[in-house]
């Protein structure tokens, strides 16, 4: 059971890269981040597909009106596909999982214990691997990761030691088509972290599904795929295995990133585009008031992005051009956006987190039908 309070130090090596963001993606062009990366080949076999993407050939048709599949949630924060179709929904403040399905009543199926809500705290990502759920929440005395059958049993520890704080939790998790987990974290609002290699927190983190620091990391023994992150909250993967990572900026840009492994995205040094050789900077970016952008998934050659304070749903063309602003002010602050297998694209309203202003029936889960 892994336990990180500080990673130790790897050896001394190169100069770390980063990044942050660019052009407000419904005002400027999307930049196409060029071939994959040196990332480690995914198996022949990949034992999961990244939950967000969808099948080839079919995209979300944001133009009809979208399915209530749930609403009453107190919070709906992570989100996960099972096989059969159906969505696990994460209730921040409670630490319940309900299972959700068009046309059917939501069933609450696991609640986890040791959750501890308060500020952007509580019970926050959700993934799914074979007949495990992995969950990310606040506990106590820190961030930690769990994994449980919903079976029954108790959980078992994955991972541990990410510093809590009243804001920037992180709290994304999602299995990349290597079969390894992803970790979003945040710097807990001590921005020094996200520049401390020996630090969890601020980091985008690597891990085996059993919690170790994942083989072909940059640094071995170490967790960190990826380092100088104010708070990730969006992981998603395109069909060629570009992997994308989503960034609320502090008071000026938000971001768009292709996350490389051993690069600095740059935080606190630079916010948004920088244009320092030291950091890589993103592909996209936006005035934070146009976004706080959150969950993030790819459909076809779009990146979907769910913004909070922007209450809207950003669209990013993968093979450049201008992106543009869906939903606006149609159903809130928007929290989690996931495109399931058949291709229709699952929304999270965040209208009850004490920042929305709760309309009838919220929190709400909405479903947009593939075309």
């Amino acid at each position: 059971m892994p336990s990180v309070t500080r990673l130790a130090v790897a050896a001394a090596g190169a100069a770390l890269l980063t990044a942050c963001s660019a052009d407000p993606a419904n005002t400027g062009p999307a930049v196409d981040p060029g071939p994959p990366t040196a990332s480690p080949p995914a198996p022949a076999t990949s034992p999961v597909a990244p939950a967000t993407s969808s099948a080839p050939g079919r995209t979300p048709d944001l133009s009809a009106a979208p399915q209530v599949v749930t609403s009453g949630i107190n919070v709906p924060w992570g989100l996960a596909f099972q096989a059969d179709g159906s969505a696990l929904v994460a209730e921040r403040e409670t630490g319940h999982i309900h299972r959700v399905r068009p046309g059917a009543r939501r069933e609450r199926v696991y609640t986890v214990p040791g959750v501890r809500p308060g500020g952007e705290g509580g019970l926050l990502g959700l993934a799914v691997r074979g007949d495990w759920v992995y969950a990310y929440f606040t506990g106590e005395w820190d961030n930690r990761i769990v994994r449980f059958r919903l079976s029954g049993g108790a959980p078992q520890t994955v991972f541990t030691g990410l510093d809590r704080g009243a804001r920037h939790n992180g709290g994304r998790i999602a299995f990349g088509p290597d079969g390894m987990l992803y970790v979003g974290t945040g710097d807990a609002g001590d921005e020094p972290r996200a520049q401390d290699r020996a630090d969890p927190n601020g980091k985008i983190l690597r891990l085996t599904p059993e919690g170790e620091p994942a083989p072909g990391n940059p640094w071995p023994g170490s967790p960190v795929w990826s380092m100088g992150h104010r708070n990730v909250q969006g992981l998603a993967w395109d069909a060629r295995g570009r992997m994308y990572g989503i960034e609320f900026g502090q008071s000026t840009w938000d971001e768009v990133n292709v996350i490389q492994p051993g690069k600095n995205y740059g935080w606190p040094q630079v916010e948004g585009r920088a244009g320092d050789t030291r950091y890589t900077d993103p592909i996209v970016q936006w005035r934070t008031d146009e976004a706080s952008p959150s969950g993030a998934a790819v459909a076809g050659d779009t990146l979907y992005v769910a913004a909070l304070r922007g209450e809207r749903l950003l669209t990013v063309p993968l093979t450049g051009g201008a992106g543009r602003a869906e939903l606006t002010g149609e159903y809130g602050r928007l929290r989690t956006v996931a495109v399931a297998a058949d291709g229709s694209l699952w929304l999270t309203t965040s209208n009850t987190d004490g920042r929305g202003h709760p309309r009838d029936g919220d929190d709400r889960v909405l479903r947009f039908p593939a075309r």
